[in-house]
């Protein structure tokens, strides 16, 4: 328990909460103002709006195997977040280049879940594309995701701390 009391990494925990919440925020938005598999231009030729749901996992993987997958895909968060989460409470509170990776992946993870497990899916409304060229839709969870995992790849694998830092 003394490790809880020390100057760790957990407070950033708040990040995640934050995440969650426009996470959730933005799709409920997104399930009461956007009509399903509809684009509604925002930045012509580069963003639209575009309701649409994914039962799999990134780039739909997996996304048409009949439900067993939404249960995998939720208990690999979780267990995932938790490692993370225990990781956090054994980093220094000040070493950002860790913790704010790590909450940002957590924060994505658990958003994604609450929508696997309320709705059997997961909302995606974000749709980039240039010309002919269209990323998959996503949503805040996402982006959360990919920007934690830039960023354990930054600043942990491609330029780690050096020995007293």
């Amino acid at each position: 328990m003394s490790r809880f009391l020390k100057r760790n990494a957990l407070p950033w925990l708040l990040l995640s909460a934050i995440v969650i919440v426009l996470d959730q925020a933005s799709k409920r938005w997104v399930l009461t103002h956007l009509p399903e598999y509809t684009d509604i231009v925002v930045i012509p030729g580069f963003w639209n709006w575009f309701r649409t749901y994914n039962t799999g996992a990134a780039f739909s993987f997996l996304a048409n195997s009949g439900g067993w997958q939404i249960w995998l895909f939720s208990a690999l968060a979780v267990i995932v977040s938790g490692v993370l989460i225990h990781m956090m409470a054994r980093t220094p509170r000040n070493d950002w280049r860790t913790a704010l990776p790590f909450a940002l992946i957590i924060g994505g993870a658990i958003g994604n879940v609450i929508d696997r497990i309320q709705h059997g899916h997961v909302i995606d409304f974000i749709k980039w594309y240039a010309g002919s060229y269209v990323w998959p839709a996503f949503n805040i969870a996402d982006a959360a995701i990919v920007g934690g995992a830039i960023g354990v790849i930054l600043f942990q694998v491609l330029a780690p701390k050096k020995q007293g830092e």
